[in-house]
């Protein structure tokens, strides 16, 4: 991508019609690489600015048209500079993953949002946050949100070393990772930690993959926690598109 110019190819008309009426025009502030896969952006603009946003909250960025976006959980905003930072993840080829590995201070961009996706501030007691690479973003929104509450982070993740740099990086270092397995046997660790937990009243806010989510969850009910501690959000699931 050219950083003089929008995300190639150009959208036509109707789709550079639809991002004049309902996206926010930004430019790359900053793209800092953790690991091979993980982007740290900062994007900034004057149509960021004096914008409400609530952790939890998403956007979507265009990928070149307004009809094809891929969205990302801020990590904080600063509606008085006019900036938002997203922790960006290349999980695979495509155009989110083309997109991140090409950005450059400069680049320019059209995001639509703030706005709903999740909101975890109704949720009582000690949280847990659920996810994995996806997840890492939201998890330093919500610990940023309330300092004062206890926030337990629980991550399945690809590659351990990448992660753990992450997350030293973003102040998450006590967060647990777990190395994904092809059996899935580490969702069985991850379970039970999280039953213990749930018998200390903690609330749950279960992200990322939805295979995983599916399974967590079924557990937290059989440990019998009430439906209105537990929060959930599939980010992604496994050959499938247009999950956010």
């Amino acid at each position: 991508m050219s950083i003089d110019a929008r995300t190639k190819p150009s959208p036509g008309g109707l789709g550079q019609a639809l991002i004049r009426l309902m996206m926010r025009p930004a430019r790359i502030a900053s793209s800092q690489p953790i690991g091979d896969r993980f982007r740290l952006v900062t994007l900034e603009g004057a149509a960021l600015k004096g914008v409400s946003w609530t952790p939890g909250q998403k956007i979507q960025i265009a990928m070149g048209s307004a009809f094809v976006t891929r969205t990302y959980t801020p990590m904080d905003w600063d509606a008085g500079q006019g900036r938002a930072r997203i922790l960006g993840y290349a999980h695979g080829e495509g155009p989110g993953g083309d997109w991140l590995r090409s950005l450059a201070p400069g680049a320019q961009c059209d995001l639509f949002g703030p706005r709903a996706s999740l909101n975890a501030a109704p949720l009582a007691g000690p949280l847990v946050v659920f996810g994995d690479e996806t997840s890492i973003g939201l998890a330093c929104a919500l610990a940023a949100q309330d300092p004062a509450r206890s926030i337990s982070c629980v991550f399945e993740v690809a590659d351990l070393g990448e992660a753990e740099a992450v997350v030293e990086r973003l102040g998450l270092s006590k967060a647990a990772l777990f190395r994904k397995a092809a059996d899935e046997a580490h969702l069985d660790t991850i379970g039970a930690a999280l039953s213990s937990l749930a018998g200390v009243g903690a609330s749950f806010v279960l992200t990322g993959r939805a295979a995983a989510i599916q399974k967590l969850r079924h557990g937290l009910k059989r440990r019998a926690v009430e439906p209105r501690r537990i929060l959930t959000k599939a980010y992604w699931a496994q050959g499938k598109t247009g999950l956010d």
